[in-house]
């Protein structure tokens, strides 16, 4: 049975869609089955990060709604064999997902794949909190801004109430995965810095992915920045964090700093 990953915030535009897209083609690009599903029903971001946004046929809602199966609505990547995308629907909305569909296009998926990467809408809403339900794992997306922390802090208290593991007693495995860092404005005080976001989330760190054009750059041309620069900074810090979501213990390095952390950040048991 595969694992499901939400990728999750409390804010929007902190980058969850391109890091899902990121992790999932660095655990293919490493010989894993993974499929990427994008619960942000009437928005439809995921596939234009992709570069699929012109095979979508049938989407997450045509299946769940009876009007397609699982392998009609499938698109595998024409990159990389082992990468798949199960788009969101454009023109319909989020009242359209049913927990008893999600929960049935989630089994099957876990069947099927060693990865099914959830990419949730930002906020608490029902897309949200569907796209978390069935989640072993969620890496909870922050810049380093005072509103997105804040924001994250509330998606940490949902899925250790609203999730299905909450509701059996178990405790839901969370990492946070901080995004646009900028060392500069961080030692100047424009932005929080790593220490600071945290103190605030107490959630084990997964990575560190700085501000670059290069994320940028790769979503034009349709490409995630794992496959579109292998050895930009970026894509390194995606390939690192996907290597630690299967167990590898690596130390991360703050960038802008020399020094690689391991025991401070990553060595504590997940939350």
């Amino acid at each position: 049975m595969g694992k499901v990953i939400v990728v999750t915030s409390g804010k929007g535009g902190v980058g969850k869609t391109t890091s899902s897209a990121a992790l999932g083609a660095a655990l293919a690009q490493n010989g894993e089955k993974v499929v990427v599903v994008d619960f942000d029903v009437g928005l439809r971001n995921l596939d234009l990060v992709m570069g699929a946004e012109r095979r979508v046929v049938y989407d997450l809602v045509n299946v769940i709604q009876g009007e397609a199966k699982l392998t009609q609505a499938l698109i595998r990547d024409k990159r990389l064999e082992t990468l798949y995308l199960l788009p969101a629907s454009q023109t319909r909305d989020k009242d359209n997902l049913t927990a008893q569909g999600v929960e049935a296009v989630i089994g099957a998926l876990k069947h099927s794949f060693d990865w099914v990467i959830c990419d949730s809408p930002a906020g608490i809403e029902r897309g949200a909190t569907l796209a978390m339900r069935h989640a072993d794992i969620a890496i909870v997306v922050t810049n380093p801004e005072v509103s997105s922390v804040r924001d994250s802090d509330r998606i940490i208290g949902l899925l250790d109430s609203k999730t299905l593991k909450a509701e059996n007693g178990e405790r839901m495995e969370k990492h946070l995965l901080l995004t646009r860092y900028d060392p500069v404005r961080a030692e100047r005080g424009d932005m929080l810095k790593v220490d600071d976001v945290l103190e605030i989330l107490s959630i084990p760190l997964l990575g560190i992915v700085p501000e670059s054009m290069d994320v940028l750059r790769a979503s034009n041309v349709g490409s995630p920045v794992t496959l579109a620069d292998e050895r930009s900074a970026p894509a390194i810090a995606y390939f690192e964090a996907a290597r630690r979501l299967k167990g590898e213990a690596l130390p991360i390095t703050i960038p802008g700093e020399k020094r690689g952390f391991f025991g401070k950040f990553f060595g504590r048991k997940a939350a």
